[in-house]
């Protein structure tokens, strides 16, 4: 598209910005959902079409056409635009679109139709979310990005879900990698990469109200307002409240939580090369869990205590892009972030300054390269406790980054690229992860694509420097803690990935990707201490295994307006402990992931104002904190009207099948679990 920058350069510059079983209450097993309602789940995913005739579907659709779908442009698994079709990983795109028609109220409830992706709920404001294996409240192999900001935390490994929010009205797009990307994005990028990417203030203008309400949801509510700024450019600002109730638990749930969001964004431009970004979060969120507190310093069992956490964050960055010529330009990202946590376990301040540097420029025409360089400073300070405490209290960390990616045209329709991250960290030094990447497209309807890559999890805070009192004990008489080691290292793997996808005349599409993964050092609990003194559990690196498995993903355009899209995911894994290690609960983690998952949802449009969505999601059964929990399958549906041009109702069913089912436990601070129950609720979009 052509724009007053003109063609690629200023699509650059847009991008560059841019043993006990646990049951729940009903049976949830496949078998008994294909005896009894599973044949009218799919009579109704078809009513809707059977009454409606290709004459009363228009042509001007709110979705985009496949066509427009296949040839996305993507930025995560390069760093530069590039069209989805033709990337050389496994690439899944939530849209804008995707996010109302799903009716989500939150990014978790978004990623679940994601193939390779699960998605479990420990609570109503906690997720256990991670890219092929090794599930946890911190998965620490996946990193989350939001506009290259990240979000992923130094002290415990992984990302508190509840505190990331974002107005999904104002999101882009998500791209979800799944693999390693840390040949790019750096440490911790192992299984995979997950970038929320916002919208410019440009496709901002103008005003938006929005409201939710229903009986797990007492209310979200949503308003921005977009204008012209004095030097021609964008600016939005914009708040959002939300608030959810408990989950449930029949001891009683405490987990309902509320958060208020402000920010602002704008995107402007100093002549036809150059553009800015300046953009700000101010974050306040209370989220209440019960967890088992130990007292005094002597022998005891946990008290229960509910606790309502605070947090709060902020966060500023400035984005600067310039387009040197056709084939050259450079990009140059500073923010700085804060984030605070205060609750019965845990009092913590962090500050995060990251500054970033890209330079893509092409070389001897074959040789299209891009290099960069970042620096990132972590001081965080902590309140010792008795349950919980880092020696020191107080630390500040470094990372120094250097990458350097070659994408090599070796012929008109296939790419072979070569690249590596090169990091040097205060914990365990210089890591480096190199990958070659290599995709092949002989026509525009065929592409097949392979890659290895050699990626690092580098230790947290926490696994060096904490001190966590478990409760409940083996033996209330004999207190547990937890200890970092200071000679803990990185976990490390080996990938091998290959995929092929295909389109069919712009009505069929079909996405595969295998991918076999070899893993070293992973994390263990193993004892220095024995009975009767203290029991003490340091942090080592005494297990290995490996990972296999295919994800798919697919479209079909059934016919203008109505679209079906599936997606599966299968999963096998094996762990091995390594230098006698006993520690068994760590290996259980090659049952935390379902071995199977799938979701079928279609999106229909009834005449010039009516849509139908209907979603079912299968999600096998895990092993979570040594209790089995049962596999289940759950409707979503959601109608909705376009009363007039900008104003939406819409009716949201989720969970539509049970009254509530468990997904997940906690595995490593103990709060209490609760059930995801059935949720019905209420929207209405306003712009104008």
């Amino acid at each position: 598209m052509k724009t007053r920058h003109g063609g690629y350069r200023a699509t650059f510059l847009r991008v560059a910005f841019s043993g006990a079983r646990y049951h729940p209450v009903r049976c949830c097993r496949p078998a008994c959902y294909a005896r009894t309602r599973l044949p009218l789940l799919l009579a109704l995913l078809l009513a809707s079409v059977l009454t409606a005739t290709a004459d009363e579907i228009p042509d001007d659709l709110t979705n985009m056409s496949l066509e427009a779908l296949m040839n996305l442009e993507v930025t995560s698994v390069s760093k530069k635009p590039e069209r989805q079709t033709g990337a050389a990983a496994a690439i899944f795109v939530i849209t804008n679109n995707d996010l109302r028609r799903w009716g989500v109220t939150n990014i978790p409830e978004a990623l679940q139709r994601v193939p390779g992706i699960s998605v479990a709920r420990i609570d109503a404001n906690k997720w256990a979310i991670t890219s092929r294996g090794f599930n946890s409240r911190f998965a620490n192999k996946l990193l989350v990005l939001i506009d290259g900001r990240s979000v992923y935390t130094p002290l415990f490994a992984g990302v508190y879900w509840e505190t990331q929010q974002v107005m999904l009205e104002d999101v882009d797009r998500i791209e979800v990698i799944r693999g390693p990307g840390g040949s790019l994005w750096g440490a911790n990028a192992v299984n995979g990469v997950i970038n929320i990417i916002t919208r410019s203030a440009t496709e901002t203008r103008g005003e938006l109200v929005a409201m939710t309400a229903g009986n797990e949801i007492p209310g979200i509510g949503s308003v921005r307002h977009g204008g012209k700024l004095h030097n021609g450019g964008d600016y939005r600002i914009y708040a959002q409240y939300k608030s959810y109730a408990e989950g449930y638990s029949a001891a009683g749930a405490h987990d309902d939580w509320r958060s208020g969001l402000v920010g602002f964004r704008a995107d402007w431009s100093d002549g036809p090369d150059d553009l800015f970004t300046l953009q700000g979060d101010l974050y306040r969120g209370k989220a209440g869990q019960q967890v088992s507190i130990p007292t005094g310093n002597g022998p005891t069992v946990g008290v229960p205590v509910v606790d309502d956490t605070d947090s709060n964050s902020g966060n500023i960055q400035l984005r600067w892009a310039r387009a040197l010529d056709v084939d050259s330009d450079l990009a140059l990202q500073v923010y700085y972030d804060h984030v605070g946590r205060d609750g019965a376990v845990l009092f913590e301040d962090r500050d995060t300054l990251d500054v970033d540097f890209q330079h893509r420029f092409r070389w001897r025409i074959v040789h299209d390269l891009v290099w960069g360089l970042g620096y990132r400073f972590v001081q965080d300070n902590t309140d010792n406790n008795a349950t919980f405490s880092l020696e020191p209290s107080s630390r500040g960390v470094n990372l120094y980054s250097a990458f350097l990616q070659d994408e090599i045209s070796l012929t008109d329709n296939l790419r072979l690229t070569l690249g590596s991250k090169f990091e040097h960290n205060d914990f365990t030094g210089f890591e480096v992860q190199p990958n070659t990447r290599i995709a092949w497209s002989p026509d525009v309807a065929h592409t097949f694509w392979g890659s290895v890559s050699r990626a690092s999890r580098t230790p947290a805070r926490g696994e060096q420097d904490v001190l966590l009192r478990v409760q409940p004990a083996p033996d209330p008489g004999v207190p547990v803690y937890v200890i970092g080691d200071n000679q803990y290292d990185s976990e490390d793997v080996l990938a091998w990935e290959a995929g092929y996808r295909f389109n069919y005349r712009n009505r069929w599409s079909l996405d595969i990707a295998a991918f076999y993964n070899d893993y070293d050092k992973l994390r263990t609990l193993d004892p220095v201490t024995t009975p009767p003194a203290n029991v003490l559990l340091a942090f080592d690196n005494n297990m290995s295994g490996e990972t296999w498995g295919v994800e798919l993903a697919s479209q079909w355009q059934v016919r203008p307006g109505w679209r079906l899209n599936a997606s599966y995911t299968w999963l096998d894994m094996a762990l091995h402990l390594e230098n006698g290690s006993m520690d068994y609960l760590s290996r259980s983690a090659e049952d935390a992931s379902p071995t199977s998952s799938a979701a079928l949802w279609s999106s229909l449009d009834i005449g010039a104002s009516l849509q139908f969505d209907a979603a079912l999601l299968y999600v096998g059964a895990i092993e979570a904190s040594g209790i089995d929990i049962d596999s289940y399958v759950e409707l979503d549906l959601r109608l909705g009207w376009e009363a007039k041009p900008g104003l939406e109702f819409s009716l949201i069913g989720q969970n539509l099948l049970d009254n509530r089912h468990p997904e997940f436990l906690p595995d490593f601070i103990s709060t209490q679990p609760t059930e995801v129950k059935r949720s019905i609720y209420g929207r209405v979009t306003w712009h104008f």
